[in-house]
Protein backbone atom coordinates (compact mmCIF):
# COMPACT_ATOMS: atom_id res chain seq x y z
CA UNK A 1 0.00 0.00 0.00
CA UNK A 2 1.45 3.57 -0.76
CA UNK A 3 1.99 6.51 1.29
CA UNK A 4 -1.19 8.58 -0.56
CA UNK A 5 -2.98 5.48 -0.14
CA UNK A 6 -2.56 5.33 4.25
CA UNK A 7 -3.01 8.93 4.31
CA UNK A 8 -6.11 8.87 2.96
CA UNK A 9 -7.46 6.45 5.32
CA UNK A 10 -5.60 8.49 7.90
CA UNK A 11 -7.85 11.41 7.37
CA UNK A 12 -10.94 9.52 6.62
CA UNK A 13 -10.91 8.01 10.24
CA UNK A 14 -10.06 11.18 11.64
CA UNK A 15 -12.51 12.94 14.55
CA UNK A 16 -14.27 15.48 12.56
CA UNK A 17 -16.32 18.62 14.31
CA UNK A 18 -19.72 19.64 13.05
CA UNK A 19 -19.53 22.14 10.43
CA UNK A 20 -21.16 25.61 10.78
CA UNK A 21 -24.37 25.96 8.85
CA UNK A 22 -23.56 28.45 6.63
CA UNK A 23 -26.80 27.67 4.45
CA UNK A 24 -28.78 28.75 7.72
CA UNK A 25 -32.57 30.68 6.71
CA UNK A 26 -32.88 34.25 7.51
CA UNK A 27 -33.91 34.86 10.77
CA UNK A 28 -34.89 38.21 12.67
CA UNK A 29 -32.99 40.03 15.89
CA UNK A 30 -35.22 39.75 18.92
CA UNK A 31 -37.90 42.26 19.17
CA UNK A 32 -36.99 43.13 15.29
CA UNK A 33 -40.16 40.91 14.22
CA UNK A 34 -42.99 43.22 13.73
CA UNK A 35 -40.46 46.22 13.55
CA UNK A 36 -39.13 45.63 9.91
CA UNK A 37 -41.34 45.23 7.96
CA UNK A 38 -43.39 48.02 9.06
CA UNK A 39 -40.17 49.83 7.86
CA UNK A 40 -40.52 48.22 5.04
CA UNK A 41 -43.91 49.24 4.70
CA UNK A 42 -43.42 52.79 4.85
CA UNK A 43 -40.07 53.01 2.66
CA UNK A 44 -42.76 51.43 -0.21
CA UNK A 45 -45.58 53.83 0.76
CA UNK A 46 -43.03 56.63 0.36
CA UNK A 47 -42.05 55.51 -2.68
CA UNK A 48 -45.24 55.53 -4.42
CA UNK A 49 -46.36 58.77 -3.37
CA UNK A 50 -42.98 60.14 -4.82
CA UNK A 51 -43.57 58.21 -8.21
CA UNK A 52 -47.23 59.77 -7.86
CA UNK A 53 -45.56 62.92 -7.34
CA UNK A 54 -42.88 62.18 -10.32
CA UNK A 55 -45.64 61.35 -12.90
CA UNK A 56 -47.33 64.84 -12.21
CA UNK A 57 -44.60 66.69 -12.20
CA UNK A 58 -43.61 64.70 -16.00
CA UNK A 59 -46.68 65.51 -17.22
CA UNK A 60 -46.80 69.40 -16.15
CA UNK A 61 -43.17 69.43 -17.91
CA UNK A 62 -44.77 68.30 -20.71
CA UNK A 63 -47.70 70.35 -20.97
CA UNK A 64 -46.09 73.57 -20.35
CA UNK A 65 -42.71 72.46 -22.86
CA UNK A 66 -45.48 72.08 -25.73
CA UNK A 67 -45.21 75.16 -27.17
CA UNK A 68 -41.67 77.08 -27.67
CA UNK A 69 -39.97 75.06 -25.15
CA UNK A 70 -39.28 71.92 -26.60
CA UNK A 71 -36.44 70.92 -24.71
CA UNK A 72 -39.00 71.22 -21.29
CA UNK A 73 -41.15 68.95 -22.98
CA UNK A 74 -38.68 66.34 -23.98
CA UNK A 75 -37.51 66.50 -20.29
CA UNK A 76 -40.70 65.61 -19.10
CA UNK A 77 -40.83 62.86 -21.47
CA UNK A 78 -37.08 61.31 -20.82
CA UNK A 79 -38.24 61.47 -16.76
CA UNK A 80 -41.01 59.17 -17.18
CA UNK A 81 -39.09 56.54 -18.04
CA UNK A 82 -37.10 57.19 -15.26
CA UNK A 83 -39.86 57.46 -12.45
CA UNK A 84 -41.70 54.14 -14.04
CA UNK A 85 -38.13 52.47 -13.78
CA UNK A 86 -38.02 53.29 -10.32
CA UNK A 87 -41.10 52.49 -9.59
CA UNK A 88 -40.81 48.79 -11.17
CA UNK A 89 -37.85 48.45 -8.91
CA UNK A 90 -39.49 49.55 -5.80
CA UNK A 91 -42.23 47.10 -6.57
CA UNK A 92 -40.44 43.98 -7.35
CA UNK A 93 -37.76 44.83 -4.34
CA UNK A 94 -39.80 42.59 -1.64
CA UNK A 95 -39.97 40.02 -4.19
CA UNK A 96 -36.61 39.90 -5.98
CA UNK A 97 -34.13 39.82 -3.00
CA UNK A 98 -35.56 36.90 -1.05
CA UNK A 99 -35.45 34.82 -4.08
CA UNK A 100 -31.56 35.55 -4.78
CA UNK A 101 -30.91 35.55 -1.10
CA UNK A 102 -32.29 32.53 -0.70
Amino acid sequence: MSIIHTLSDVVALAPTADAPNWDAPPASPPGMETILPEWVGWAKYVAIGAGILGLIACGIMMMVGRRNRSHLSAEGASGLLWVLGGLSVVTLAAGVVPAIVT
